[in-house]
């Protein structure tokens, strides 16, 4: 038996359809994380699972049967809702809000009795906020208050909970807190689905995603198979970077500003030798600053390899984790004919990369100006026993300049395109 199937459903607001042919189904204990763009249909569809919304077409079923001929008590035996906004006008104590969950559970006119406190103060625990039970509601912080209202719901003993954009408006840990307890209410076996803005929450805590875009259900999966960058790009209109992260073994999404450029202008070209993430900056400040920037020789796969071609930055490239190679050392000799400037990023020098120093020195013997980052100097920065040093060294004996830092090179730049413009 499967305890919730959501049906081909069609949902409208007048003569516009608002939900688009949506399927899923659940069969217990898992976290569902709805996400997509303002106005996608996220709070329309919980509202459709959560009967406050009636399907036009298609169905909603709870162990096989249909949600609206269910009676009301016994639907919110089923079904609990914690709605976005958790403002509450009288002033209850925390502890009589969570009491009303069990409304459910009551005849007409019938008190609460000792097992329906016992519950709620259980409920309560659970979301650690049984020391505010005897706080008006309206005293209480907002994440305070959320727990509260999250109290409510579980008091009503639901196999489904329904939470629409449970960390809106929360500090970061009230967030983490919250999502905390959903994975866990999750993992004791309630069906969680919530909408969900933040898409990192979403990929950290959820074991499913639903991605809405106008009303259609674009992706069906776990994180890594619905948060993929192309479909970002496509839902949301921005680019991002979607990687794995190491410590939370979870994917995350890095925006990417849409960068203001200066006009790329005649002359300004300059060539970075880099990896590791030690040119992402350099690339960054040059592209954005209007200079022609090309990059190499970079293994595929590395950071500045990635941040190059977000950029649109020619790069010379080589295959992963292997040594420069002679066909791409040549290429990377051709990029620096057609450039004014060289500039050596702080990366650590082994001999698989040397080649890279190599170039600079062709480039002082062609007449280009190389800038030497002075992190490079650093002995950590030489794994080849001395010999990068020694190249290091012969550079700054054939004329390279040392720069202190991002600042105090694109002013020596700028310095010396100046002196270019005055030749010309």
């Amino acid at each position: 038996m499967i305890p919730l199937e959501v049906r081909g459903v069609d949902v409208y607001y007048g003569n516009t359809r608002i939900i688009k042919n949506i399927s899923f189904n659940s069969t217990g204990g898992e976290l569902i994380g709805i996400v997509g763009p303002n106005g996608s249909g996220k709070t329309t569809l919980l509202k459709t699972i959560g009967r406050l919304l009636r399907p036009r077409v298609g169905t909603v079923i709870i162990d096989q049967q249909e949600i609206l001929s269910m009676k009301h008590k016994e639907f919110a035996k089923q079904v609990a809702a914690v709605p976005q906004d958790t403002q509450i006008e009288f002033e209850f104590k925390a502890i009589d809000i969570v009491l009303m969950g069990r409304n459910p559970h009551l005849g007409r006119l019938q008190m609460e009795r000792p097992e329906d406190e016992r519950i709620a103060k259980e409920a309560m625990r659970m979301t650690g906020c049984l020391h505010l039970m005897n706080r008006p509601i309206g005293e209480l912080s907002g994440g305070e208050r959320q727990r509260v209202i999250i109290a409510r719901a579980l008091a009503q003993e639901p196999r489904i909970l329904l939470l629409d954009e449970p960390t809106s408006h929360l500090d970061i840990n009230y967030q983490i807190e919250t999502m905390d307890l959903l994975k866990s209410l999750s993992e004791k076996g309630l069906i969680v689905i919530a909408a969900i803005h933040d898409l990192n929450l979403a990929a950290q805590y959820c074991d499913r995603l639903i991605m809405l875009n106008s009303g259609e259900a674009i992706a069906i999966g776990k994180p890594e198979e619905v948060l993929s960058e192309e479909r970002i790009r496509e839902v949301f209109g921005c680019e991002v970077i979607v990687r794995h992260h190491p410590v939370t073994n979870a994917y995350y999404i890095t925006p990417l500003p849409k960068r203001r450029t200066q006009p790329r202008r005649r002359g300004k070209k300059v060539h970075i030798i880099c990896g590791g993430g030690s040119g992402a900056s350099i690339m960054h400040e040059l592209h954005d600053a209007g200079f022609h920037v090309s990059a190499g020789v970079l293994n595929l796969l590395d950071t500045d390899y990635e941040v190059a071609e977000k950029l649109g930055i020619e790069v010379i490239t080589e295959a992963p984790f292997s040594p420069v190679s002679e066909e791409s050392h040549q290429a990377n000799l051709r990029a620096i004919e057609r450039t004014d400037a060289v500039i050596i990023a702080p990366v650590a020098f082994g001999f698989g990369n040397l080649k890279n120093l190599d170039v600079c020195e062709v480039a002082l013997d062609l007449g280009k100006q190389v800038f030497i980052m002075k992190d490079v100097l650093e002995p950590e920065n030489d794994y080849t026993g001395g010999e990068a040093k020694k190249r290091i060294e012969r550079l700054l004996e054939m004329s390279a300049a040392v720069v202190e830092g991002i600042d105090d090179l694109k002013k020596a730049l700028e310095a010396l395109h100046r002196c270019s413009d005055k030749r010309l």
